[in-house]
């Protein structure tokens, strides 16, 4: 018998079947209530930051998120490592460490077997076993498409937690983890290609440059997902107020991330990121192409850090806004 392609029987994958960051900014608008008198939320819906963050007694935060998709890969195992990973992701980009985590299921009962459910939560188990939190439950559906993903709960110093609407001006931007899964994983689907590479980078945790940040004081953190490095950065520089300068060159990729956007290996969603980031983007004479690579919807990418993290390549500065021209808030040279 012909081995189950996950990817088949799902129409995205990964975070490139997010709904559009336009689309979306649209749906939720206006519906950001303001926080209760009294209350501790440090981290709300303004900014669409990573995580919400509240103060709880004791002096701690407890952050709180969810993240969950259709397959990005066929093999059931990587998905759920891969899921884990990308979950508990937004608890790192805010500085914080995972206490808990429970599973987020919808499973096509009639069309696959639930064995490789099993296999899908046994991965998520082992990745958050190796990032030291517990999965405690969760909640499954039958449902038309595969979908797995998880509820993490964490805690951080409400002192240092990394917030995406704190860049300020003047600073370095790195990046912890190569851009080009999302081309990569669009080839994998399409063709049944596996990429080593874009699967270990996808299944790396986020910890240890998460820690390194905190330890050198940084203050402004996002995870590069869905939205591309672009959309994250523009969402970045948006809620802080400030510009931001790439140096395309300088930003590291996947090995074949290129050749597969070559063989035209495209996620849907990576053309969304760069048309709802154009207005907001100054690129004269870099290439289509190149741009593409930068607007890749990523899946379990790194951090996107005002600051410089020992060890990650700095692709950038941030700088004051207004200096790159009126309306411009991102310049790729």
């Amino acid at each position: 018998m012909e081995p189950i392609r996950l990817t088949q029987y799902a129409r995205g994958g990964g975070c490139a079947c997010k709904i559009p960051a336009g689309e979306l900014e649209q749906i939720v608008a206006g519906l950001h209530a303001s926080a209760p008198a009294g209350s501790d939320v440090l981290v709300g819906l303004d900014d669409g930051d990573d995580a919400a963050a509240v103060r709880i007694s004791g002096g701690q935060a407890v952050l709180s998120t969810t993240d969950f998709f259709t397959p990005v890969v066929d093999d059931p195992y990587d998905w759920g490592r891969i899921a884990a990973a990308n979950a508990v992701s937004d608890i790192y980009a805010m500085g914080g460490d995972p206490v808990m985590a429970i599973n987020l299921v919808a499973w096509p009962r009639e069309l696959l077997p639930t064995d490789l459910l099993r296999e899908v939560l046994r991965g998520g188990l082992d990745l958050a076993t190796e990032a030291g939190f517990p999965v405690l439950g969760g909640h499954s559906i039958d449902a038309p498409e595969p979908i797995y993903g998880m509820a993490v709960t964490g805690t951080a110093d409400p002192d240092r937690i990394m917030r995406n609407d704190a860049a300020e001006a003047g600073l370095p931007i790195s990046l912890t983890k190569p851009l080009g899964v999302g081309v990569l994983n669009n080839r994998h689907k399409a063709t049944g290609e596996r990429s080593e590479e874009a699967i270990a980078s996808m299944v790396t945790l986020n910890r240890d440059s998460s820690r390194a940040a905190v330890a050198a004081g940084i203050r402004a953190a996002t995870d590069v997902t869905g939205f591309g490095l672009l959309g994250h950065l523009y969402k970045m520089t948006r809620a802080s107020g400030v510009a931001a300068r790439v140096d395309a060159e300088a930003v590291p990729y996947v090995a074949g991330a290129r050749e597969a956007l070559a063989a035209g290996h495209v996620p849907g969603g990576s053309r969304r990121n760069l048309d709802w980031v154009r207005p907001h983007l100054a690129a004269d004479g870099i290439a289509e192409d190149e741009l593409i690579l930068l607007a890749d919807a990523q899946t379990s990418g790194g951090l996107l850090v005002v600051g410089e993290v020992p060890g990650a390549p700095l692709i950038g500065e941030t700088v004051a806004a207004g200096s790159l021209g009126d309306g411009v808030l991102v310049q790729v040279a």
